[in-house]
């Protein structure tokens, strides 16, 4: 009897020996006040009944990428066929033909595969540059996203790392656009983004900005501030950039088929202003804009304080063809530009069917 019990005090006694060097990473003051101070942060913010509040580049995405023009006006004439083969995975191919406008290549071929984890996507133009994107989602809340461009008119390859981390009441997001070692140290741009709900409608952020193109060059560094309110019915947001900038942005939704958008930027300039020796000079510009979404299209609309005054048209004349017209004056440089662009959607008959299911919640394009 004893013979068969003696070996198991020995086990347990160089288990304990293993487990006993490392014991102090973990058993020790320091330790166990800092997981008992996150612990009691963690369950504090869970009773405030904290949301995440997105990121520190989506803080005006309202008023920048739904109401305002800054993604969505165009010059020229321009059209996209696209084909539709499957939607889980999703597979689509899209031509696109431009003439008219500086900004779009005049032929670009475009194929896009996503799945639940990964999506990727690719561009190339006749012009011969080559544009590749591509997310990996690790975990629910963990994604990588990467970017790179090849363009045979540019000496250097542009090349971006973005990792974001979305918690229950914070984003946390560190992105990296070309980075550099091969010169004996650590150059490109990295950023650092925070945002962090403090109530349940207000949220804080915070931007820091390393960037070092050689390594002969001193590196700079920079950091902003935003802050975000939010209610049911308008959001307001303001950021305080480096060099003195200051960004405001208010949204409101009017009806359930109409927004309305105004941002607001104001740049101090020190050292330039008219009097001797004299104070910082002070730039700004206002936008106001619109949205209309209606049954079958989406009318957007805004005027600035430069005398500009665009507005972009987005019509489904039919299930899989959609019509956009773009116009914008400028009344202070006698300037104008218009744009018309036709988008053709195909698919087989049962994607058409899902497709016409889903996109309804969504602006046509």
């Amino acid at each position: 009897m004893a013979a068969v019990t003696a070996p198991a005090p020995l086990e347990l006694g160089v288990v304990e020996e293993k487990g006993s060097s490392l014991s102090f990473l973990t058993d020790n003051a320091i330790t166990a006040t800092i997981n008992e101070t996150y612990a009691s942060l963690a369950a504090k913010r869970k009773a405030m009944g904290l949301t995440n509040p997105g990121t520190v580049e989506g803080i005006s995405r309202e008023v920048q990428r739904d109401v305002l023009l800054t993604n969505h006006m165009f010059s020229g004439l321009r059209c996209d066929v696209q084909k539709l083969f499957s939607l889980n995975p999703l597979f689509r191919l899209q031509h696109g033909f431009a003439m008219g406008s500086q900004a779009l290549p005049p032929w670009q071929l475009m194929c896009i595969y996503g799945t639940n984890r990964v999506f990727m996507q690719g561009a190339y133009s006749g012009d011969g540059s080559v544009t590749a994107w591509g997310n990996l989602r690790w975990t629910d809340r963990f994604v990588t996203k990467t970017q790179a461009q090849i363009d045979p008119r540019q000496s250097q390859t542009m090349v971006q790392f973005d990792n974001e981390y979305t918690g229950e009441d914070f984003s946390l997001s560190v992105k990296a656009i070309t980075p550099g070692i091969m010169e004996g140290g650590l150059t490109g741009i990295f950023i650092g983004q925070y945002l962090q709900s403090i109530t349940p409608k207000l949220a804080l952020g915070i931007e820091g900005v390393f960037q070092r193109a050689t390594l002969g060059t001193k590196p700079e560094t920079a950091a902003s501030y935003c802050a975000r309110y939010k209610t049911d019915d308008w959001i307001a947001s303001g950021q305080i950039l480096a060099a003195g900038q200051v960004n405001a942005s208010y949204w409101r939704k009017l009806t359930d088929k109409v927004e309305a958008g105004v941002d607001c930027n104001l740049q101090f300039m020190p050292g330039m202003g008219s009097a001797m020796f004299g104070g910082p000079s002070r730039e700004g510009s206002t936008t106001l804009g619109l949205k209309y979404n209606f049954q079958a299209s989406v009318y957007r609309a805004q005027v600035d304080s430069a005398g500009k005054l665009g507005v972009v048209l987005e019509r489904r004349v039919a299930p899989p063809v959609t019509l956009t017209f773009a116009a914008e004056i400028d009344q202070v440089k006698n300037t104008h530009k218009l744009g018309l662009a036709v988008s053709i959607d195909g698919a087989p008959e049962e994607l058409e069917e899902i497709s016409q299911r889903i996109e309804p919640a969504q602006p046509p394009y």
